[in-house]
């Protein structure tokens, strides 16, 4: 598959650590609110019935599901996990080279969405 000019784009700018870094950081930040949005449909909830469920407002779920939120708090990931059937799991691994990670990303959970790869 032939490279986009974004494509191209994205792989000179990732060649920055720092902004590797927060690429990455964005990545995974996008995953947990689909992961979010996805149990939470799955449910058949609505934001706002999850939120009554949570004792929180609707406007909070929604800054959860939002994929430039990065504030996740343990606990609050544990009781939207619980409320929606399903468990926390926090893994921290020795630091690889950006696409490596990617790829283990994408191949690990069950609610993860793939991204496109360059």
């Amino acid at each position: 598959m032939k490279k986009t000019n974004f494509d191209l784009y994205l792989e000179e700018q990732l060649k920055d650590r720092e902004f590797a870094r927060r690429f990455e950081q964005a990545g995974e930040a996008w995953d947990v609110a689909l992961q979010i949005a996805a149990l939470r449909e799955k449910a058949g909830l609505s934001q706002k019935e999850l939120a009554r469920k949570l004792k929180t407002s609707q406007q909070n779920i929604s800054r959860l599901e939002s994929p430039s939120y990065a504030g996740h708090s343990l606990s609050m990931l544990r009781r939207v996990a619980d409320v929606l059937g399903a468990s926390v799991r926090v893994t921290i691994e020795p630091r690889t080279a950006p696409a490596a990670r990617a790829v283990i990303a994408e191949s690990s959970g069950r609610y993860r969405a793939s991204r496109p790869s360059s």
